[in-house]
């Protein structure tokens, strides 16, 4: 079973928009970032550009928090009230796709075999508190997110070649929607090693922006993972 640790809940539905395209998780991180954005810009104390768009984001973000609507979605024709199925979530344009990679001086096997056993991805994934083996084939994951909160979902491995690649995605009905996989490849010398995520951020992709200004963004969370898994693999 999926949770999000919460420690701020979504204001009460005021104005409710009767149109509602966005879903709980959404809500919430919208009205997280909202608030924290608002009490960036009033900290800055002089009207600046950046104060002034922080503003305007803030109660973009609020609105969507205390409505569960989202005009940009409505004009686009995209709901993300229903996000219990990965596929339908990541599908089109909806999802964020970040992509890296890094040679590291080490056998496929031996880099494969590390990555395998998933419980030892948090000795490289900063922002992984926990990777927990349930089977086989199914994970729970527990990962940090902005400001100090933590969500956790189960995943399952769907593709795999041994000493190739892994690939994974969120089961049905978790918190995180999400998709990825990583290959090996040998050149004889070493192995080059590539990570491609896809995702759908609570908030969607206006979330993922509040992210990246509070320096969560996964594509730059994804560079220097693999930057540390080079680090000790070679070492």
């Amino acid at each position: 079973m999926t949770h999000l640790d919460r420690s701020w809940s979504p204001p009460p539905q005021f104005g409710t928009h009767s149109g509602r395209n966005i879903g709980e998780v959404e809500r919430w991180m919208s009205g997280l970032g909202g608030a924290a954005l608002a009490a960036w810009a009033f900290q800055r104390r002089t009207p600046d550009p950046w104060a002034v768009g922080a503003g305007a984001l803030s109660a973009l973000l609020l609105y969507r928090a205390s409505t569960a609507h989202c005009p940009a979605y409505a004009a686009a024709g995209i709901s993300t009230a229903d996000r219990t199925n990965t596929k339908r979530a990541l599908s089109g344009l909806r999802g964020v796709i970040v992509e890296s990679a890094v040679r590291v001086n080490r056998p496929a096997s031996e880099l494969y075999a590390f990555w395998r056993a998933l419980d030892n991805l948090p000795r490289v994934m900063q922002h992984l508190q926990s990777v927990t083996v349930l089977d086989d084939r199914r994970s729970r994951w527990v990962a940090m997110a902005p400001l100090g909160t933590t969500v956790e979902w189960e995943a399952e491995i769907i593709n795999e070649v041994p000493d190739k690649v892994i690939g994974w995605r969120s089961v049905e009905g978790s918190t995180v929607v999400t998709a990825g996989s990583v290959n090996f490849e040998d050149d004889g010398a070493g192995t080059n090693v590539r990570v491609r995520l896809q995702y759908d951020p609570p908030g969607g992709k206006l979330g993922s922006w509040v992210a990246w200004v509070f320096g969560e963004e996964p594509s730059v969370q994804v560079d220097s993972d693999l930057r540390r898994f080079k680090e000790l693999m070679e070492g």
